[in-house]
């Protein structure tokens, strides 16, 4: 969104400064400084509608606030110290009055708790401290804007201006470590930019986080580096994020481990806050430890995804950290949804026993265990570079349009039937047809697993109950069915 600015600055030197540092700053577009306060009153008044405004006129149509006359006031005026006639405060103050859409902030070299105090009674959204720094007036212009935009869709203008965090926030997570849980944020942020998303990856696993590894990225900044930063601008936050050639952003974790004290909840709500206004997707690797700043990110999510295997110890696992949150009130377990990695067909804990357990949303889509796909690129650190016909690809890159990271899962041939519906193998099942000719052993049946002689067998019998374990001459059923997954009970 263009932040529009209006500077009211008398001093001609300070106005030159202040032009200087507005130009560098992205989406600002400045308008040339008023020299004192009836200028600035009656440009804002021109602006809304208001006609022959003085510093004295009653609040005109812009209180009412019509929608037209709030889309074309500035988001932000800067009031220098020394503007005249009016004293600074006391602009401030009418302006906050007849123009409540408009965000002021004051500029001046006595930044004390008592002045700050002050502005803040009179209506200011911030001061900005003299000798002017980029970095500090381009943080409080933008809060500055985002409050004005906020107040402007209360107020019926400009529904579409807000700047305020809109990205989507999705957190991985895993059950216990080991269980896919980079791999499965990695992909998912490689579907979003595939969609045409931009997109924004975190690591906040700080003390072994592997993102970097996982890419093959060598960068010397980290989320440490925004830990200590009050107001992240836009500047600090490009400087701290590597722009990977996949078109990932790539905010990593630190080198050393021990500095991922330094991230606490705090800093992680500012940090996650400021990419969800600049991203569109926003990915964070919370790994499988729940500290402060992980912690708070899931409570941000939009969608908070838990990583698990099925198997007995990682399900229990799952279980306990949905109980954790759920006790530290970060999350509840139905706002949960769990990621079944390494699925199998003759798994025995199927997503169904694992949405029991947990008592989570299961995802659709499990992912199936193909480590040998994944190994060339693991250990090659280039795990962009995996084949597009890999079936764990596949089954991210879908739970990426599950989730609507990446527009709508495609619809898979015969998902209704045998005939074409892929095994968790990446092979096809073989057709079960009425009236299969004979194997040896069994009767000529008129259904597949006939027992021997009968002709109308319904059971697991013949070559898939000498296989599975049915009895062949009963036609009953067997422990296991070969066209379903196993379920207990």
């Amino acid at each position: 969104m263009t932040i529009r600015i209006l500077p009211a600055v008398g001093d001609p030197d300070a106005a030159r400064t202040l032009a200087a540092l507005l130009d560098q700053m992205p989406d600002a577009e400045p308008a040339p400084a008023v020299a004192d306060a009836t200028a600035l009153l009656n440009a804002l008044a021109g602006a809304a509608g208001q006609p022959g405004a003085t510093p004295s006129a009653p609040a005109g149509p812009a209180a009412g606030a019509p929608a037209a006359a709030v889309r074309a006031l500035p988001e932000v005026v800067l009031v220098h110290e020394r503007i005249g006639p009016v004293p600074a405060l006391e602009l401030i103050r009418e302006v906050a009055l007849r123009f409540p859409a408009v965000g002021v902030v004051l500029i001046t070299a006595d930044a004390g708790p008592a002045l700050f105090s002050a502005a803040m009674d009179a209506g200011a959204r911030g001061i900005a401290a003299l000798p002017l720094g980029y970095d500090e007036l381009a943080a409080r212009v933008q809060a500055a804007a985002q409050w004005a935009a906020g107040v402007r869709v209360h107020l019926g203008g400009n529904q579409d201006a807000l700047p305020a965090p809109t990205g989507t926030l999705v957190t991985v997570t895993g059950a216990k470590g080991g269980v896919g849980t980079t791999v499965t944020a990695v992909h998912l942020a490689l579907a979003a930019k595939a969609a045409g998303r931009r997109v924004a990856l975190v690591d906040l696993d700080l003390q072994s986080g592997d993102i970097g590894s996982y890419l093959d990225v060598q960068f010397r900044r980290s989320v440490v580096d925004l830990a200590g930063i009050q107001d992240i601008s836009a500047r600090v936050l490009q400087d701290a994020v590597h722009a990977h050639h996949t078109g990932l952003g790539l905010l990593l974790a630190p080198e050393e481990g021990e500095r991922g004290e330094e991230v606490d909840d705090r800093a992680a709500r500012q940090i996650v806050t400021a990419l969800r206004s600049r991203y569109d997707v926003v990915i964070v690797d919370c790994g499988s430890q729940m500290q402060s700043a992980n912690a708070a990110a899931v409570e941000l999510a939009d969608v908070a995804l838990l990583v698990t295997t099925p198997d007995v110890v990682c399900v229990r696992a799952a279980k306990r950290q949905v109980r954790l949150w759920d006790r530290l009130r970060i999350r509840k377990a139905e706002d949960t949804t769990t990621v079944v990695n390494r699925l199998t067909r003759h798994t025995e804990i199927q997503p169904s026993l694992v949405a029991k357990a947990t008592g989570t949303h299961v995802a659709r889509t499990p992912v199936p265990a193909a480590f040998k796909e994944l190994q060339p690129c693991v250990d090659a650190g280039r795990m962009q570079d995996l084949d597009a016909r890999s079936t764990v690809r596949a089954a991210l890159w879908e739970l990426a349009g599950e989730l609507g990271l990446a527009g709508a899962p495609a619809a898979r041939p015969g998902r209704g039937g045998h005939r074409s519906r892929p095994m968790l193998t990446g092979r096809k099942r073989k057709a079960l047809t009425t009236g299969a000719a004979p194997v040896p052993g069994t009767g000529q049946g008129t259904g597949p697993g006939a027992a021997p002689g009968s002709g109308t067998g319904t059971g697991t019998g013949g070559r898939f109950g000498a296989r599975f374990g049915a009895p062949t001459g009963s036609g009953g059923t067997g422990p296991f069915d070969p066209a379903g997954p196993y379920e207990e009970g």
